[in-house]
Formats: structure tokens, C-alpha cells, sequence
């Protein structure tokens, strides 16, 4: 056996290889940037990018069978360094949780590469464009497969950085400009939360930031429940920035202002799948807290149902998804709260598909008439066939049509709402079911405005399907929208169903067929009004908004969350920081202004004391000598004592 054989074989058989699917975008955004950010060689970017998507890919595929085989975590680490009695590791943690999110993390990435190779050709910074995708899909690989909270909060902020780059990639736009830094700016508040959990953790003195080790804990009752709410809590403010969630959930719509093929990304397989993702990480945590479970399924269902609210009054396309991309969070987060661990890992991994796919159609759309203005489109179906029918796939699947994959992963969020013990799970199961009546209306609001119909602007008349290099990615994703419910069933080469693989330790949920039935009726009434609406004329949307001028108002400025946030902004921030400014001035600079004038009073009282006599210097120093004595004297005896006169 060769050197290279014996090398190749100790990799694998340590796991070191594990180290290699989040490395090896890292290496490819290396060399980009050094050597592929000009023309002509930034033609060779994506050829570089892509090849290593496909190696992480198939490593995540072998960790997945083998960890699906084996039943056991693969597991490597070394020590990085020590804070007192903590060790601090670098390490990986391939178990079926991570291993699921890297092997859609990976697919997502891989097909949306391909996809830009069309959609940003021509474009200023072709090839500064794919060095940040290849740093932002090694981030977020990074992330799913560390094994510790530091580890992960290091990756937690990478993916961060690269989501500013990249919805800031047409930086010259100051609408581009202003959306990357309200991202940036807005998940801030969010990734304070992580940062304190981990000093917290420090400070409770557990000795180790490891996962399995914290679940450990947890399970055998060395974490008392005082101890873990407010820990979990805090990681769930950073999963509510991350993840957009109420109220940190303003930046998402805005970040639409990049490529599309940077949205499909971010909304399905990255930054916000990052939040959700902790949670389920930490679920152990959340476990022994019941306040704090019931804290993400109260921001869930909140956040699902304002966000869908606001989706039905969008004409923006891109928006319009950007809105669903944050209800379906909120589902995930109200699964995970309500108890349906399995159920929201499980949404979070066909959201993944469906989503990407309909960015990308959307993307298809843009790239032909060039507007995201849904009502200057119209008759795209006939002109453009394939982004049509995948188009119309997507939203079938999150609609949660049977039998696509949104229906097994949304009925089993709905199902574990159905059968919660937590209190008020009623409410929970009627906001998620209102929503899929809400999803359902928008997105075929969508669909019959941009491809039913007669064209409504002279770009949509001329429109043209795109490449095939566009076009391939979505029939992949889309044949994935189909049959990602399979997943609940088996995991190809594992020999077990999604939740035997996901579940670690957390029970598969009960199904509910009354709610399956109701989330169905609740889907065909939201598309059967949709196309009463937009494709029959039964329905005019324009009197509904005539009559009701308020609530028109109310969805189409988003409840005017931005206009709230920016009051508090002025108001109260500003106002804050004039009253620290008041405080920095007078107060601050007012010490270090007394300081400095007295040193200046005692130097100036000092100097009286150089008059260059002899004299004098000899008086201070014999009185200098007797006061010494003093001194000493009072030391050892009291004064009283030593002048005491005697009768």
C-alpha cells in the first residue's frame, strides 16, 4: 500500500476528513481571491467553487450513512487552549442532526453555484461574487458540524460578515448599501445574547462549551432549571436575530437588495436556517426550561402569522418570499417550542428545497424582464414553461399540498401543536393553521400574477426561458420539493426514518388526521380565493382595499414595524446616547479635568517650597527628622501615656 493510501485511509479512519467539508470552500475562496478576482481568470471562480461543494457533499453523504449505520456520533476534536480548569476545543460533531443540516446545507449550495454561473454572468466582481459564497458556505458548514458553543459563535459571526458582503454586493446602490448594514446592524442585538450565554456559562464554572457534554449535564440533571432558562433564553435572542424573527425580523425584506441567488441562499440553507439550527443544538437546554420553550413557540407563532399578514399585500416578488421565509421560521421555532423537536428539524430541512427553489424561479423571472414588480409580469407561463411548472411545484409544496414535502413537515408542525401539554397549544395550532390558509392565498397570488394571464409590460410580452445552466438547478429542486417527504420516512443509506436519525433522544411526534385534514381544506380555501382573486375576477382586491383603507394600510407597511423601530431608533436611542454624550462631557471629562487641575493646584503650592536657601532646606528636613520620630513614638506608645503626669 502506498504512502498516499495509508494517508487517505487514516483520514477517513479518524475522522479527520470531517475537518474537510467546511475546508474545502475555504481553500476554493483562497485561491479566488487569489487568483481569480480579475478578468479573464475570474471566469475560472466558479469552476473552482463548485468542485468543492461537491467533495463536502459527498463527505457529508458518507458521515450521514455512517453515522445512520453505526447509530454512534463520529467525533474529532483537539485541544486548542486552556482558560483555568475550561479546556477550549477545535472539533467536529458529525450526529444525525448535523449531518442532515450539512448534506442540505451542501445540496442547496452546490445547486444555487451552478445556478450563478448564468445569473451573475457580466456582472462587476464576477469573481469577488463567488470568493464570498465559497466563505459564506464554508461558514455556515463550519457552523453545523462544530462541536462547541465557542466554536460555533465564531462561525455564528462569519456567517454574519459574509451576509453584509453579499447583500451589500452592489455596494454602489445606497439601497444595497443601507439593507447590508440594517442586516448587519439589526442581528447585533441577537448575537449580544449569544456572546453573554457563553460568559455565563463560563461564569457558572461547568468547564466546557461541548455539546454533548452540556446535553449530558442536562439529561442527568447536573443543569437545574433556574440555571438553563436564562441560558436558553439568550441563545434564543441570538436565534431570533439570525432566524428574523419578531421583532428583530425587519432586516430579512430588506436584504433582498442582493443577487437573488444570495437570497435563495441566505432564506434557505444558511444564515437564517443558522438560528433554528442552534436551538435544535441546544435542545437539551430548552428541555429542563419550560418557560423558555414556551417563549419560542409564543415568538413562533407570533412571528408566522405577521409575516404571512404581511406577504398577502406585497407586490415586490422577491419580498413576497422574503415575508414566507419568515413565517416558515416561525413555524420551525413554534415546533421546537411547542415540543416537536423532530417536526421542525424536519421543516427546516424540506423548507430548505422549496425555498431555494422558489427564490431561484423568482430569480429566473427577474433575470428575463428585469422588474420584481409583480404586476408589470403577467402570461410568463406560456413564454416561460420551466420556471412556470417548478415555480407552481414550489408553491404547492408550501402550501402544503399532499402529497409534496411541505405537507408531511408543516401537518407534523401543526400535529405536535395539536397534542402539546404546553398551555395555551390551542392558540398555537390555530395561528399555524390560519397561516397555511394565509401561505397558500399569497403564493398563488403570486403565481397567477406572474405566469396566468396576458402580459402586462412590453418585458413581459418579450420574455424568454432562461439557460439551461439556470433551468437545471431548478428541475433538481423541485424534484426534491416532491419527494423530500420521503425523508420522514427513510434516510437513503441510513435505514432509518428522519426522526430515528434527527431525534437524539427526543421521541418521534404522534400525527394528527384531523389536523392534516384541516391544514388541507385550510390550503385549498387559500388557493381557491387566491384565484377567485387573480385569475377569475370574482373577487376585486381593489374593493376589499377601498372598504377596509386601514387594514390595506396596515399589511401593505408591514404593521409598521420600520416605522416603529425607527422612532425608538430617534427617540430613544438617540436620545440615550445625547443624555451618555451629557454624560461623557460633564461627568467623564469633568474627573479627568479635576485630575489634571489638581496636580496642577499641588504643583503649584510645591513650587513655594524651592526658594534655593539653605536655610530653609535644612529647618524642612530637622522638621521632617523630629516628625518621623513622632512617629515612631506614637507607634509604640500612646502620647497620653508618654506625657502622663503623675499625682
Amino acid at each position: 500500500m502506498t504512502g498516499r493510501m495509508v494517508l487517505l485511509q487514516a483520514l477517513l479512519t479518524e475522522h479527520y476528513d470531517l475537518f474537510l467539508i467546511p475546508g474545502l470552500p475555504f481553500l476554493a475562496a483562497l485561491v479566488i481571491a487569489g487568483f481569480c478576482l480579475r478578468p479573464p481568470r475570474e471566469r475560472l471562480a466558479p469552476a473552482l467553487l463548485i468542485p468543492a461543494l461537491t467533495g463536502s457533499l459527498i463527505l457529508s453523504v458518507r458521515a450521514l450513512a455512517e453515522v445512520g449505520r453505526e447509530g454512534v456520533p463520529l467525533t474529532v476534536s483537539y485541544a486548542w487552549l486552556w482558560v483555568g480548569s475550561a479546556r477550549l476545543d477545535i472539533g467536529c460533531l458529525a450526529d444525525g442532526l448535523s449531518c442532515v443540516m450539512l448534506v442540505v446545507v451542501c445540496t442547496v449550495s452546490l445547486l444555487v453555484q451552478i445556478y450563478s454561473i448564468g445569473y451573475m454572468k457580466g456582472e462587476i466582481g464576477y469573481g469577488r461574487y463567488f470568493a464570498f459564497m465559497s466563505i459564506f458556505s464554508g461558514s455556515m458548514l463550519g457552523l453545523v458540524i462544530s462541536d462547541n458553543l465557542l466554536q460555533t459563535y465564531i462561525f455564528w459571526e462569519l456567517v454574519g460578515i459574509c451576509s453584509y458582503l453579499l447583500i451589500g454586493f452592489w455596494y454602489r446602490r445606497p439601497s444595497a448599501a443601507a439593507a447590508a448594514k440594517k442586516a448587519f446592524v439589526v442581528t447585533r442585538f441577537g448575537d449580544l445574547g449569544f456572546m453573554v450565554a457563553i460568559i455565563l456559562i463560563f461564569s457558572q464554572k461547568w468547564w466546557t462549551f461541548n455539546f454533548q457534554q452540556i446535553a449530558g449535564m442536562a439529561h442527568g440533571g447536573n443543569i437545574a432549571a433556574a440555571a438553563a432558562t436564562p441560558l436558553a433564553l439568550l441563545l434564543f435572542c441570538a436565534a431570533v436575530g439570525k432566524s428574523a424573527q419578531f421583532p428583530l425580523h425587519i432586516w430579512l425584506p430588506d436584504a433582498m437588495e442582493g443577487p437573488t441567488p444570495v437570497s435563495a441562499l441566505i432564506h434557505a440553507a444558511t444564515m437564517v436556517a443558522a438560528g433554528v439550527y442552534l436551538v435544535a443544538r441546544c435542545y437539551a437546554l430548552f428541555a429542563i426550561a419550560p418557560v423558555a420553550l414556551f417563549v419560542v413557540a409564543l415568538i413562533g407563532a407570533i412571528t408566522l402569522f405577521l409575516a404571512a399578514t404581511m406577504g398577502v399585500a406585497e407586490n415586490d416578488i422577491k419580498r413576497v418570499l422574503a415575508y414566507s421565509t419568515i413565517s416558515q421560521l416561525g413555524y420551525m421555532m413554534m415546533a421546537l417550542g411547542v415540543g416537536g423537536y423532530v417536526a421542525g428539524v424536519f421543516h427546516l430541512t424540506t423548507h430548505a428545497f422549496f425555498k431555494a427553489l422558489l427564490f431561484l424561479t423568482a430569480g429566473s423571472v427577474i433575470h428575463a424582464i428585469h422588474t420584481n414588480d409583480m404586476w408589470k409580469m403577467g402570461g410568463l407561463g406560456k413564454r416561460m414553461p420551466i420556471t412556470a411548472v417548478t415555480c407552481l411545484l414550489g408553491a404547492l409544496a408550501l402550501a402544503g399540498i399532499f402529497p409534496l414535502s411541505g405537507f408531511w413537515s408543516k401537518d407534523e408542525i401543526l400535529s405536535a401543536a395539536w397534542f402539546s401539554h404546553l398551555p395555551g397549544h390551542w392558540f398555537f395550532f390555530a395561528a399555524g393553521l390560519v397561516t397555511v390558509f394565509l401561505t397558500a392565498f399569497y403564493m398563488f397570488r403570486l403565481w397567477f400574477l406572474t405566469f396566468a394571464g396576458e402580459p402586462r409590460s412590453e418585458e413581459a410580452a418579450h420574455a424568454h426561458e432562461s439557460p439551461w445552466v439556470m433551468g437545471g438547478p431548478l428541475v433538481l429542486l423541485a424534484a426534491l420539493a416532491v419527494v423530500a417527504g420521503g425523508l420522514k420516512c427513510l434516510v437513503p443509506g441510513t435505514g432509518h426514518g428522519f426522526g430515528a436519525v434527527v431525534g437524539t433522544g427526543h421521541g418521534e411526534e404522534a400525527v394528527s388526521h384531523a389536523a392534516m385534514a384541516l391544514s388541507i381544506l385550510a390550503a385549498l380555501a387559500g388557493i381557491g380565493l387566491a384565484w377567485a382573486a387573480y385569475r377569475a375576477r370574482l373577487v376585486s382586491p381593489a374593493a376589499f382595499n377601498a372598504r377596509f383603507p386601514a387594514v390595506h394600510a396596515l399589511l401593505k407597511n408591514a404593521w409598521y414595524f420600520d416605522q416603529g423601530w425607527r422612532w425608538f431608533a430617534t427617540r430613544v436611542v438617540l436620545a440615550g446616547s445625547g443624555l451618555a454624550a451629557w454624560f461623557d462631557r460633564h461627568v467623564v471629562n469633568g474627573m479627568v479635568d479635576g485630575v489634571a487641575w489638581l496636580s496642577g493646584w499641588a504643583s503649584r503650592q510645591l513650587r513655594t517650597a524651592q526658594t534655593g536657601q539653605v536655610q530653609f532646606y535644612a529647618i524642612v528636613l530637622t522638621a521632617a527628622v523630629v516628625a518621623g520620630l513622632l512617629a515612631v513614638l506614637a507607634r509604640e506608645a500612646s502620647l497620653l501615656q508618654l506625657f502622663q503626669v503623675r499625682p
